[in-house]
Order: C-alpha cells, then structure tokens, then sequence
C-alpha cells in the first residue's frame, strides 16, 4: 500500500469523505489495499459479482457498458481523485459496467463489506455517498436529455469539454486532454457513428477550433466550443446565406413597386 500520508491526501479530495478528520482518513486509508492495472486491462467487467469499488490514484480508467443489442457506449471517463463501482460493490450486485483502464493506472480499494463497516462508523460517508449518488444521477439525466434533444454538433462539443474538465491542461485559449481519447471513443459518448464525428471534427480543424491525432484530441479555441455547446456558431458564410432571402425579397419589392415620380 502506498504511503499512508500521501493516500490521506488523496481521501481528503474525494467527495464520499469530505468532512472527516485526518485521523479517520488514515483509518479509511489503513482499510484499503492498492491495485495497479496495466494499459488496457480492467479493473472489472460489466456482469460479474461486485465485490470491490476504487479510488483512482492515478491514470485514467473508461467506464463503458454493452447495450442489449450489442454495442459497446463509453459513459465516461474517471480520474485521479474520482470513485468507480461504489453502488454495485456495496449492494453485492452485478457491475453495470465495466472499468478499463485507459493507460498504466493505481487505485486504493475496498472490499464491500469494509465500507460498509467503515460508514456504521463514520456516518459521514454515508451521507457523501447519498451525494455522490445525486450527482451522478444528475448528470445521467443532462447527458440523456443532451442525445434526446440537441443536435449531433452540440454533443460533440459537450462531450469535448467534458473531458477537458476531467482531464484538460490549459495554455491561454488551447486545453489539451490528457488521456487517449479516439474518434470512436467521442462517438461511442455522444450517440452517434464514428463517421459523422470525424466528419465534425476535421471539419472543426480545418477552422483551427480542434486539434486531432491519433486517439489525442486538443480544443484550440475553446471559447467558440463553448458557444457551439450552447448555441451553433454561424459562420460568415452562412450568416451571409441567412441573410440573402431578405435581401432578395426587398429586391422583389422595389421592383413591383411604382417609382416615385
């Protein structure tokens, strides 16, 4: 197990154990066991027995489940600091997901039966968890409301700047995300096929807005993704095709109409 000082400092970010004391995230920390999982192998699979849930420490880990019909959708991506597979461990139920690991990745872990004991004694992590579970219920509703109702661009936005909150250093306007993320990976967020992504993309490169390799992505201007998550940027171009019909119109009118004499 790592340092105990320096997993205390990791406790005391995580939001399922704010409002504790230093002394009881060292307990916390003392229950724990650290688990390193190679790029691309998972942390656990979607359907088999949960026992165990995490805190990352560091590197990146996918959460992604198979769909009835058989695709594969990326829900999202989780970083140091964050929680993965509470609700399943703690309940003894079937992951509903699984946790791959993105790049060479350490996390502290406990077993189910531990938390459990470890929130009768610290009531508080009980209450965070009712928290934690709130969030994440709240931003499944956004996220579902963003695929019912926005158009494909405005998602790829979104999920853009998602990851660079999660995972983004910033250099004036540019943020580049820290973690492979492929086009397929943006499609599999948004709802949408990894054709129509890299159709949006290059063509957002192409107008200096992004910035894309091989599963690396970097926003150049993130202001103007900004203003397409909230609103579709009107290019010159079409601004000056919305604004034709109204000319055309007035042109129409002056000459049906009499000349003044």
């Amino acid at each position: 197990m790592p340092e105990l000082s320096e997993a205390v400092r990791l406790l005391q970010q995580v939001r399922l154990f704010q409002g504790l004391q230093p002394r009881d995230l060292a307990e916390v920390a003392r229950a724990a066991r650290s688990v390193e999982v190679a790029r691309g192998s998972f942390f656990f699979r979607q359907g088999i027995r949960a026992q165990v849930f995490y805190v990352l420490q560091r590197g990146r880990v996918k959460l992604t489940q198979v769909a009835p019909e058989g695709h594969q959708i990326l829900l999202r991506f989780i970083g140091p600091g964050q929680i993965f597979g509470p609700t399943a461990a703690l309940e003894g139920r079937l992951y509903p997901v699984s946790a791959q690991a993105a790049c060479s990745c350490q996390a502290l872990a406990w077993e189910g039966k531990t938390m459990i004991r470890l929130m009768e004694s610290y009531p508080r992590i009980a209450l965070n968890a009712l928290d934690e579970l709130s969030a994440n219920i709240e931003e499944l509703r956004e996220r579902y409301r963003q695929l019912a109702t926005e158009r494909v661009e405005r998602r790829v936005a979104h999920a853009l700047l998602r990851l660079a909150e999660q995972a983004g250093w910033k250099k004036e306007e540019a943020v580049a995300i820290d973690m492979p993320v492929s086009r397929r990976d943006l499609a599999e967020m948004t709802g949408t096929t990894l054709y129509t992504v890299s159709r949006i993309l290059s063509r957002w490169q192409r107008t200096g807005l992004v910035d894309t390799g091989r599963q690396r992505v970097a926003i150049l201007r993130a202001q103007c993704v900004r203003a397409i998550a909230g609103e579709l940027l009107q290019t010159p171009a079409s601004s000056a095709a919305s604004n034709r019909p109204a000319r055309t119109s007035r042109s129409r009118g002056s000459a049906s109409s009499p000349r003044p004499r």
